[in-house]
């Protein structure tokens, strides 16, 4: 049985798609001298094949000079032949070669066992078998290697330990090199004694820098920061851990300043971060000890990009090349999204090496992206490369992703568009890293802005050359529900949790395949009115990932919507999936809130409040609750403690005032003033002027705009809810001041009755409108609406045939409510 080579692996199987490919010449030193080789073989020319080695030597470039040597031992080792004379002596040619290498640099797993195919064949078993061996003790992923060295233990067992036939000169051969195999085995070891230098740049990163250099410390000897202007305490915390500063005045360039850290480095590896990046804990002596695997280039580490809220849950994973050898000729290009994979040699896919140290990066967090304002700036950035000629497929992606980070989806789609358009015809595009990014957020970029019939054509596209890619088909399974198609979403949705979240060289989002699918489902199957399904998912998907709050959120509202109360809900999830963390306890204290259970919506925002006193939305929806349960002093209290720079200033505002007005309490023109600065619309903040001011200066009909109708409504509305008659009263006149016609504002305040139970004052108003206007349809309806509320059927079936022939008589009179 013949042994696996081990070849040098194409970039697709060791490396994935993370690297792009390098230009190359047509005709490259191994190009050159591999047919030679082979047309020396078959003539069996094997001293000029030997020779071959001698001219690869002389090749100038480090990595086409391994190429050409790789290629050399390659075609020796592919040679035909059924008679060991004939064979024998290319492979004592390529262990010779071999072990010639090795015995210069013996940390070359590849060599060590193409050195140990070539001494097996030869039937050399105890060579061969420490070759194997010290080709996985520095690399035990090494493909075949482990293979190898079964067969050897299986020619053992076999008793074919010696090669009869094998021509005198070969053996006499054998004897030297056994001898050189074991020196070369026992000096194949990691590196010892290598040093590691993290190169940053930075600007007013004092929020997050210090945890990312607290975690990165003990791994690495260097820390280069170089500064960009900072004003904050940036500098001075890069000091506290041992960095040596360096300031550079920032031009809008990234590889620019990027470049600067790396030429002040002084260690044999380079590690770029940036500061909302943390290197995991339990990871520090796995990336010190990447130094000692000198037979790489560069390292890739397992990013996780922590997205939207931090305690979503939401990630996507992405294979970040991160760590490289200090050589001149690795550096960035790009003003943003800078990149330095097309300087190292991809066409060697061994030299690049993915791992499974991870990082953890905060800086895609809605918070820290708002914060510092990324979005804008990198597309400001961006447009300048594209004003300055720049048009490729990958800037057209970063612009892309860029402007869907903003919220602009239109452009997002159509920079994606563009960027997809100019990969389609290139065969070289699944070998492009930011491909897979590309294809899952062009898809979703289909579905946002509504052009849902493009989605699975392009979805099969993508999955035609990436396949196993879930987060393709789970924008398919929402494209289906936005088409209203629900069991082809269910479908899908079932086949993203068959599939599992794909491989983090696709930069995958974590939960395609697992938790997030199974909530998809699960609200699939709610809206199919399934909630027992529903309920199952959640809970399985909870109990199995108990991390992702969307789970939390959508269990909750199912819950709530199977009837059951609000403190059995929240102990129920808490069983499942352990305590409620702050934002989980937010987002079931809203879903409480909305279906009625105050109580307890009000008892976890006291919670959330109590763990993150600056949780301000919590404030503002709290005050919403007390308003609902009737305790106006209290919610008008909290309400006014959320500040006028909180998001929810103008909720706040809303409820405070409200509160303020309903209980008679005094409202200065100061602070309708204040409500208008934080966004109250200006037609809410007339009616809520005019209310205090009713009905002392109750205002002219038509005075107050259109727009204050709804509101002033919404207002009544809650005010006969909490029976707070007196301050309806006060209220009330103000409608008769809002610029819409006098029928529509008594019909609006009908139904607001009726809703409410007052079923007299609907009447009446339902009779006002015949009064005024003269019996029509709408108001018969209406009023047949009261006395079926009424219990007189009799009197609401009369008014209902009233009703029917009058419309019949006037058919563009569209139907009551």
């Amino acid at each position: 049985m013949a042994l696996r080579l081990t070849s040098s692996p194409d970039p697709s199987e060791r490396t994935g798609i993370a690297l792009p490919p390098v230009p190359q010449a047509r005709a490259t030193p191994a190009a050159l001298l591999v047919p030679r080789a082979q047309a020396l073989l078959a003539r069996r020319d094997v001293a000029a094949y030997r020779g071959l080695f001698g001219e690869a030597a002389h090749v100038e470039d480090p990595h086409r000079r391994w190429e050409a040597r790789s290629a050399l031992l390659q075609a020796g080792l592919g040679v035909h032949g059924s008679a060991i004379a004939v064979v024998a002596p290319v492979f004592a040619a390529v262990a010779d070669a071999a072990l010639e290498l090795l015995e210069d640099d013996p940390r070359e797993p590849l060599l060590l066992n193409w050195a140990g195919v070539a001494l097996y064949e030869l039937g050399a078993l105890r060579p061969a078998t420490r070759l194997f061996e010290a080709a996985l003790r520095l690399d035990p992923e090494l493909p075949h290697a482990a293979g190898n060295l079964r067969e050897v233990a299986r020619r053992k067992a076999a008793g074919l330990t010696r090669m009869p036939g094998l021509p005198p000169a070969v053996t006499a051969a054998l004897r030297t090199l056994d001898e050189r195999a074991r020196r070369v085995a026992a000096r194949a070891r990691p590196a010892e004694g290598l040093t590691l230098s993290l190169c940053m740049i930075v600007k007013d990163e004092e929020a997050m820098l210090g945890r990312c250099l607290a975690a990165v410390r003990d791994a690495v000897d260097e820390i280069v920061v170089v500064d960009t202007g900072s004003t904050d305490r940036t500098v001075e915390i890069a000091r506290e851990h041992g960095a040596r500063i360096l300031h550079h005045e920032w031009t809008g360039d990234f590889a620019a300043a990027r470049n600067v850290s790396f030429d002040a480095a002084t260690g044999d590896w380079l590690l770029y971060l940036d500061a909302d990046e943390v290197l995991i804990e339990e990871d520090v002596a796995a990336l010190r000890a990447l130094t000692g695997r000198t037979w790489r280039e560069a390292f890739y580490l397992v990013e996780v990009n922590h997205t939207g809220d931090l305690e979503d849950g939401t990630a996507v994973t992405h294979d970040a090349l991160r760590v490289f050898r200090n050589r001149p000729a690795y550096r960035f290009e790009g003003r943003v999204h800078e990149q330095i994979a097309h300087h190292l040699p991809g066409y060697l896919a061994e030299r690049i090496e993915r791992t499974p140290v991870r990082v953890e990066h905060f800086g895609y967090l809605g918070a820290v992206r708002d914060a510092k304002g990324k979005s804008r700036r990198n597309i400001e950035l961006l447009e300048q490369q594209a004003a300055e000629g720049v048009d490729t497929p990958f800037l057209a992606f970063n612009l892309g992703s860029e402007y869907a980070a903003a919220g602009e989806n239109e452009r997002a789609h159509d920079r994606f568009a563009h960027a997809w358009a100019a990969l389609r015809s290139d065969p070289g595009r699944s070998s492009y890293g930011y491909v897979p990014s590309l294809a899952a957020r062009y898809v979703k970029s289909l579905r946002v802005t509504g052009r849902l019939e493009e989605v699975d054509a392009v979805a099969a596209e993508i999955l035609g050359f990436l396949p196993g890619f879930t987060d393709v088909v789970y924008e398919q399974g929402f494209s289906a529900r936005a088409r209203g198609d629900l069991d082809r979403a269910a479908e899908l949705f079932a086949r993203c949790q068959e599939m599992g979240d794909a491989p983090s060289r696709y930069s995958a989002t974590v939960g395609c395949g697992t938790s997030m699918a199974a909530c998809a489902l699960a609200e699939v199957r709610r809206d199919q009115g399934d909630l027992a399904a529903a309920e199952q998912l959640l809970r399985t998907a909870l109990v199995d990932h108990p991390g992702y709050l969307g789970t939390i959120e959508q269990l909750a509202l199912v819950l709530l919507r199977a009837g059951r109360p609000g403190d059995a809900v929240v102990s129920e999830i808490e069983a499942l999936g352990g305590p409620l963390a702050p934002t989980a306890a937010f987002l079931v204290g809203i879903a409480c809130f909305e279906h009625g259970a105050v109580g307890t919506a009000a008892t976890l925002l006291r919670r959330v409040l109590d763990a993150q006193p600056g949780a301000h939305p919590a404030r503002a929806i709290l005050a919403e609750a007390l308003l609902s349960s009737g305790d106006l002093d209290g919610a008008r209290t909290v309400a006014e403690e959320v500040p006028a720079d909180a998001s929810c200033a103008d909720a706040a505002a809303r409820t405070a005032l409200f509160c303020r007005l309903a209980a008679g309490t005094a409202v200065a023109d100061a602070q309708l003033d204040a409500a208008a600065a934080v966004g109250l619309p200006a037609a809410e903040v007339a009616a809520l002027r005019a209310w205090r001011d009713a009905p002392a200066a109750t205002p002219a009909a038509g005075t107050l705009p259109a727009a204050a109708g709804p509101p002033v409504l919404t207002m009544l509305d809650a005010l006969a809810r909490l029976e707070q008659f007196d301050a309806f009263e006060r209220l009330a006149p103000v409608l008769d001041a809002v610029d819409a016609p006098w029928r529509e504002r008594r019909e609006a305040l009908a139904r607001l009755y009726l809703r409410r139970g007052f079923l007299e004052s609907a009447a009446d108003e339902w009779i006002a409108v015949v009064e005024h206007a003269g019996p029509d349809a709408r108001a018969f309806e209406g009023l047949s609406e009261v006395a079926v509320a009424r219990g007189l059927d009799d009197d609401a079936r009369a008014l209902a045939d009233e009703a029917r022939r009058l419309r019949a008589g006037t058919p563009d009179l569209q139907p009551a409510g």
